[in-house]
């Protein structure tokens, strides 16, 4: 295939002498958790999502699923409580939602910014509702004055789906003065998977947070529910990050505003050259700093004969996501209203190659192969 949709390898293959050296030094330390990577990491993510701390756990669900789970210990939050989730989500946002004893409350979004829609989640507020998680889709920041305005009017958490969007910028400040995705809310789950804009080698993931108390909650439930050795406070997990995870990850953290330049070019490359009467290209918004973890346009009609003849012509596609939360079986019983952007979305969303390997003379090689169907 000419032009495949995602390789890791040459992903990783501009940092790959930077890698093995940090890999080395992992293994030559004789230190392989709680080293100095890992703090140095935790300092590193916190000073660019301007947040006052971080805690490298296992990956993106478990960082998620932590930051619920110690605004329960605080009294928060409490099981039964109601929370509010975009309805085009990727799972994990739900999982850990109702792996807590909470009840998802699913939102349509808004079909320009495929993100939480404001007025729906006013809609949706209730005296059980205790707090509400953006997802920046595919890049994009999920901040607006009203989210804002509506969060502070009803003593909501916020608990940002950070998974996609490390390095992002809101167009509004957020509750604690930045804009900048990860600190908009009280706390932040980032997912380090391999495929993101900062991947690491395999899984790994991080909480941001303003919040003193939710930061030490949270490093304790991550280590065993300890707050200090075969001291156990919490009836916690092993949500630990590694060292050699740490290692590679700071060296990708390096190039980071680089990747994502570059993808915001790319983005640029395709918004201009695909001309398609039936493709609808994503939006680019002033005053906002997308990082176009995903580049993903709208088929109106006919999307698997798209994808199909696409791959034909040497084009690789994914979509993300064919199969929202509420449409799979393990949520069969979950109760929820109509949510027909969701479903509109789910059945038009294309993904098009955006990762290292392809430059903005693919994307416009790509968009006039489109233009072409």
């Amino acid at each position: 295939m000419k032009y495949p949709f995602l390789s890791l390898k040459q992903a990783n293959s501009p940092y790959e002498d930077e890698l093995k050296q940090a890999a080395v030094s992992v293994i030559d330390s004789g230190w392989y958790l709680h080293g100095k990577h890992t703090e140095l990491l935790e300092q590193e993510i916190a000073s660019l999502c301007q947040a006052r701390h971080c805690i490298a756990v296992s990956n993106g669900l478990d960082a998620l699923r932590l930051i619920l789970r110690a605004y329960i210990e605080l009294g928060r939050l409490n099981r039964g409580d109601k929370v509010i989730v975009p309805g085009n989500t990727f799972v994990a946002s739900v999982l850990a939602i109702s792996d807590n004893g909470l009840v998802p409350v699913l939102c349509d979004p808004d079909p320009v910014t495929m993100n939480l829609d404001s007025n729906c989640v006013e809609r949706l507020i209730t005296p059980e509702v205790k707090a509400i998680m953006p997802v920046h889709l595919y890049g994009t920041p999920c901040w607006d004055e009203k989210l804002k305005d509506l969060a502070t009017q009803h003593n909501l958490l916020v608990i940002e789906d950070n998974a996609q969007a490390i390095g992002a910028q809101a167009s509004v400040d957020g509750l604690n003065g930045t804009r900048t995705t990860g600190a908009l809310g009280h706390a932040a789950g980032i997912s380090f998977y391999p495929t993101k804009n900062l991947g690491a080698l395999g899984d790994a993931g991080a909480v941001t947070t303003c919040d003193d108390d939710l930061a030490r909650t949270v490093r304790a439930l991550a280590s065993y529910g300890s707050d200090r050795r075969y001291h156990n406070i919490y009836c916690g997990f092993n949500c630990r990050i590694d060292e050699i995870q740490a290692a590679m990850l700071r060296v990708k953290l390096r190039h980071l505003n680089e990747e994502n330049a570059r993808r915001d070019a790319i983005a640029q490359a395709y918004n201009e050259a695909i001309t398609h009467a039936g493709v609808i290209t994503p939006a680019r918004f002033e005053g906002m700093k997308q990082v176009w973890h995903q580049y993903v346009i709208r088929v109106v009609t006919g999307r698997d004969d798209f994808r199909a003849r696409l791959e034909q012509l040497g084009v690789g596609t994914d979509i993300h996501y064919a199969t929202p939360p509420h449409c799979q079986p393990c949520y069969a019983g979950l109760e929820h209203g109509p949510l027909p952007v969701t479903e509109q979305l789910a059945g038009e969303v294309v993904s098009l190659p955006i990762a290292h390997s392809v430059t903005e003379d693919d994307a416009r090689a790509i968009a006039a192969i489109i233009n072409s169907l």
